[in-house]
């Protein structure tokens, strides 16, 4: 990208607010797109449902994998990131981020976040499942999202190029002339003037994050319900890999508002081990997130009141003490015996479909984070490149977001607009629904019920899960138990409401 000369701060957000760059979400990826795009010289407006360091990412307790031990090397990373992904990772993404992420970690830290290290001075690297070397860096043990996004949230708050809209909504994207020129949206801070908000950009970046909360079960807030997915298909632009879900493998079970608290990968790392009813080990505790689900759910089908257990007491908990704080909460005491835990919905390997600098098929539009799809994680994403992700192709997105043309002169009042004016929640029967027909096993018969549901983006998973005939990865059909290597490197992207479509990306 060629270098800028730095433009003046935003304007107020009084009428149309011009900027170069328009970020969505306020996230790992959200908030680190927005500081680089205010580096290269551009004036960013931030638009963030929630409050800053209110996100998702907040509550993220996976660190950040990357090749910065002396025995690691981008080309392990990638081997092991391949071998996750069950032959449906894009190799060219992959690439991009085992060769990038160590940088981006570095990057972080010279912005002031401060990961853990070692007594002589050296990051302290976690093992978590998966992984063949130690290379996961952690702020705070398993408060890493919270420290980064603080320290992230405090840069964006101080940035005079960078007008952060909180508590705002974003109701639709605008497209004109076949180009995403901005997005409209709405205040929902309590005493804030009523009225739509009006952002043009040249580029308009995704970062809203996933889509896990569809399903009843889940690790994740409520508000992870897609909704960035949704503005991006009613504006036009393609989805890919919908089918693909990661259900993590450790969620809290509890019946007291802690169920589905997630219990991280990295306790597993360090010692933790799986015990079921006969307080016996049934699985490799470090293998693929999907191997230790399944082995779980085979567990507790197995017979009626059947639970599985994450036996903690060997640990030093102290590394983990926002676990141990809901533990708590929850009137569990992990030291002192083991606790109850089941596979959730967690992540969603699906997306926006970009390519590798985050450009959706929309021009003008692009998506970093959860909420896009490289095709890096393919089937089943190994443990702690989602955070990796956020960085590597945040700033990838920002730096294409600056080489898009301006929207053209507006010469009418208002734009044409594209997308729902809300994002509508699911219903609870629409989450059972996700959840029976599209959870850890699916079939035929389930998911042509859910490919009548009243929910769009329901609707969209169904119809890539019928497409994929197939089990592979976090994708498993109990009519189709085999692998189609005919789908290798494939991904289903779907278009509006026409069928999904197979396509190889380079």
């Amino acid at each position: 990208m060629a270098a800028r000369t730095p433009s003046p701060p935003p304007a107020g957000r009084a009428g149309a607010l011009e900027v170069e760059v328009a970020v969505v979400g306020s996230g790992a990826a959200g908030l680190y797109a927005a500081l680089c795009a205010a580096r290269a010289g551009a004036r960013v407006a931030l638009v963030s449902r929630s409050p800053l360091a209110a996100s998702a990412s907040y509550w993220a307790q996976g660190g950040v994998a990357a090749a910065l031990a002396p025995e690691d090397s981008p080309a392990l990373h990638a081997e092991d990131t391949l071998v996750a992904g069950r032959g449906a990772s894009r190799p060219s993404a992959v690439e991009v981020l085992t060769t990038e992420s160590a940088d981006r970690v570095r990057d972080l830290e010279a912005l002031g976040v401060r990961f853990d290290a070692e007594a002589a001075g050296g990051l302290a690297l976690g093992l978590e499942g998966g992984h063949s070397r130690r290379r996961v860096a952690h702020a705070g043990g398993s408060a890493t999202g919270r420290r980064i996004t603080r320290c992230l949230s405090a840069h964006a708050a101080t940035d005079e190029r960078i007008e952060v809209l909180e508590e705002t909504t974003v109701t639709a994207l605008v497209v004109e002339d076949g180009r995403c020129a901005g997005l409209y949206a709405e205040s929902t801070c309590s005493g804030a003037p009523a009225g739509e908000i009006e952002v043009r950009a040249r580029g308009t970046v995704l970062a809203t994050g996933g889509a896990a909360a569809l399903w009843e079960r889940t690790t994740n807030p409520s508000g992870a319900i897609g909704a960035g997915l949704s503005l991006a298909l009613a504006a036009g632009a393609a989805l890919a890999d919908l089918e693909l879900v990661q259900f993590h493998p450790t969620a809290l079970v509890s019946d007291d508002g802690h169920d589905g608290f997630l219990l991280t990968e990295a306790l597993r790392g360090e010692g933790a081990v799986l015990l079921n009813e006969a307080g016996e080990r049934f699985v490799d505790e470090l293998a693929p997130r999907d191997e230790v689900a399944l082995a779980i759910e085979d567990e507790l089908r197995a017979r009626p009141a059947a639970r599985v257990v994450l036996d903690m007491r060997t640990l030093d908990t102290t590394r983990f003490p926002n676990v141990v704080s809901a533990l708590e909460q929850a009137g569990l005491d992990p030291a002192a015996a083991p606790v109850p835990v089941a596979p959730a919905a967690h992540y969603t390997m699906g997306g926006v479909a970009t390519d590798l600098d985050g450009r959706s098929t929309l021009p003008g539009l692009l998506a970093v984070g959860e909420c896009a799809c490289t095709g890096l994680h393919g089937a089943n994403r190994l443990a702690s490149n989602s955070l990796a992700e956020c960085f590597v192709f945040g700033r990838r997105a920002a730096e294409a977001a600056l080489d898009e043309p301006p929207p053209r002169a507006r010469s009418r009042p208002g734009f044409s607009q594209a997308g729902p004016t809300v994002v509508e929640p699911p219903t609870p029967a629409t989450r059972r629904a996700l959840w029976r027909f599209a959870g850890l096993e699916r079939s035929e018969e389930g998911l042509l019920a859910l490919a009548e549901d009243e929910h769009a983006l329901a609707r969209s998973v169904a119809a890539a899960a019928l497409a994929r005939g197939e089990s592979r990865g976090a994708h498993r059909r109990r009519d189709r138990p085999d692998v189609d290597r005919a789908l290798d490197g494939r991904h289903l992207v779907v278009r509006g409401d026409l069928a999904p479509t197979a396509e190889r990306w380079e």
